[in-house]
């Protein structure tokens, strides 16, 4: 038996939106070998098992597939490190080390581009494009769509459709993010999902900043399956 963290990660500024994510604080609880087993069975985008809180050793885990670095579930974990009074200062997820910090408002991670697993991303015309875009099927590659709301002032509407991990739609995408800003090269805001807000801050020695609201959904006691 452990303790699940369940958070919302990139809450919008009304309290909507924000991408369901587990966190296991204590994650050499549960072995390597069932880890995969245990992201499908909660069913978040992302599941994090922290194996050292003072190095911040973390793995993350889709519902398909190890991912070597993701953007919600490192501000997510980053977040309830300090809420946990956890010691570290750095995630050491397998892409490499994810500084972070924290605003009276925000987490913030700073990530490499070349870390982000591919994906399609595709321009659309308009906003509402991109709200009646139709993702693929279950198993099929994944699609990222989005256009401006405002050029001008660097907003941004999107929406993510990583199915090929066995996810129908991501609400937020930290990720996605970190791409958008290495493309764009500049500051930007998206919206995404039904409410959620990430921040992006390109960085001069070329990593990405993103930032976003965290809170905490519940914390429950968790029993591996079988």
């Amino acid at each position: 038996m452990t303790e699940l963290h369940i958070l919302r990660v990139f809450i919008g500024p009304d309290g909507r939106g924000g991408n369901p994510l587990g966190v296991f604080l204590d994650g050499t609880r549960i072995p390597p070998e069932r880890r995969q087993e245990v992201a499908r069975e909660l069913g978040f985008s992302e599941t994090v098992f922290v194996d050292d809180p003072a190095e911040g050793a973390i793995r993350i885990f889709t519902p398909g597939r190890e991912l070597p670095f993701a953007g919600h579930p490192t501000v997510g974990t980053a977040w309830l490190f300090r809420e946990s009074g956890a010691p570290a200062d750095v995630l050491r997820p397998p892409a490499g080390d994810v500084r972070f910090h924290h605003d009276a408002e925000r987490t913030w991670i700073r990530a490499d581009p070349a870390w982000i697993h591919p994906f399609e991303m595709r321009q659309l015309a308009s906003p509402a494009a991109v709200d009646a875009f139709e993702g693929p099927a279950l198993g099929e590659p994944g699609i990222y769509v989005w256009a401006w709301i405002d050029e001008s002032a660097g907003l941004v509407r999107a929406r993510y459709f990583p199915t090929e991990f066995l996810i129908r739609e991501d609400e937020a995408t930290g990720a996605a993010a970190v791409r958008m800003g290495g493309m764009l090269g500049r500051p930007i805001e998206i919206r995404q999902g039904v409410g959620s807000e990430i921040l992006v801050r390109p960085q001069p020695d070329g990593t990405i900043e993103i930032g976003g609201r965290v809170d905490v959904v519940e914390t429950r006691e968790y029993v591996l399956p079988g």
